[in-house]
């Protein structure tokens, strides 16, 4: 019996780790008899690798990334040396991402003087790999779905996400357009070292008051948060780690799509719909690059979170809505429009399509 051990530790959101499992699972489909283990920041949710029951040993990194100091070899010493393959993150060995995370670059230099199994990146062989396995997190499942679950925006800065206006906005149409639909508005607010949300309480509870249907669901255990994403029909949200760790229940993601990052992650048979932004009027997509100039919108704003945005993608976030929740638009189709509408973002420029497995470009 051969062993795998995925070394993906970056960022602390929940995204990276969901990165880690899918990772975790193509090797295990490619050898179910190996022995597969996981090392995460200790900051991410690392309890999700325990819900995947392909996964044999979940290990934790506390660290700086900022830090040029850092120092983890103490514990590396925790975790077994004895692993045949050791797969690291790719973006490990990036320049840029070396230079932005001093700390992170220590960690993974002390990292590869420690393991002394044959060295390899995350997702690519050898050892042995299959591709886009599908992830379903190992959590009750709900006898039937209905409903959204709601996420108004993640850990960055409060001005990258929609303001409560933008938001009575877009949930009283949704709440318009199916009458009765409760609406779960998802939210953690407590400060414990993880990712939270930049939102306040108030704004939650004015936002619930405005909204027909709306139910709080407030600094719930991320096992209760993504139970109640499993029982619902859609999961909506800004771009977020925690998109992913819904499509892995197996919920459609319908995302309002702009900021820094692109979607990259397609969970093989779970629909998903994100509605990207015109990058001429609402520039975004900048990655590690300068952000946009903010716009004035109850304050600064990103400009794809701006009203004028939220206005101008309205009808297509609401068609979008009506196809995921009426289950009228299937994994294949979702890719597919997927594909099309990022192609005509980016002016036919393929070299931003980047995704988990190369799924977008295959």
């Amino acid at each position: 019996m051969g062993s795998v051990l995925v070394n993906f530790v970056y960022a602390h959101a929940v995204g990276h780790a969901v990165e880690a499992l899918q990772y975790a699972l193509n090797y295990h489909a490619a050898d179910p008899t190996r022995r597969i283990g996981v090392v995460l920041n200790a900051d991410t949710p690392a309890e999700m690798a325990t819900w995947c029951p392909f996964i044999d040993e979940v290990h934790t990194i506390r660290l700086d990334l900022f830090d040029p100091a850092t120092d983890t070899r103490d514990q590396l010493g925790k975790i077994g040396q004895d692993w045949e393959h050791v797969v690291s993150d790719i973006r490990s060995a990036q320049p840029a991402q070396r230079e932005f995370f001093p700390g992170l670059a220590a960690y993974y230099d002390q990292a590869d003087a420690y393991f002394t199994g044959t060295r390899g990146w995350a997702g690519r062989q050898p050892p042995s790999y299959e591709p886009r396995q599908p992830l379903r997190l190992d959590l009750p499942r709900a006898e039937a779905r209905s409903g959204f679950t709601v996420l108004l925006g993640g850990s960055a800065e409060r001005h990258m996400y929609p303001t409560v206006t933008s938001w009575r906005l877009i949930l009283t149409a949704l709440a318009d357009r199916f009458p009765g639909t409760e609406f779960r508005l998802l939210g953690k607010l407590a400060e414990d070292g993880r990712t939270s949300t930049t939102y306040g309480r108030d704004e939650y509870e004015r936002l619930a008051a405005a909204v027909p249907g709306a139910r709080l669901a407030l600094d719930l255990p991320l096992r209760d948060q993504l139970c109640l994403v499993g029982a619902s029909k859609v999961f909506l949200s800004p771009h977020t780690g925690f998109g992913m760790a819904a499509l892995a229940t197996g919920t459609p993601w319908l995302c309002l799509a702009g900021n820094r990052w692109p979607e990259f992650w397609f969970n093989d048979g779970v629909p998903f719909y994100s509605v990207l932004p015109d990058r001429a009027r609402f520039p975004s997509y900048t990655l590690l690059g300068p952000d946009p100039e903010l716009v004035d919108d109850e304050g600064p704003r990103t400009p794809s979170m701006s009203a004028a945005r939220v206005r101008a993608d309205l009808p297509e976030l609401l068609d979008a809505a009506t196809l995921l929740h009426d289950g009228d638009l299937d994994y294949a189709a979702a890719l597919a429009g997927h594909r099309d509408r990022l192609l005509r973002c980016w002016g036919g420029d393929r070299s931003m399509m980047w995704s988990i497995d190369n799924v977008l470009l295959s």
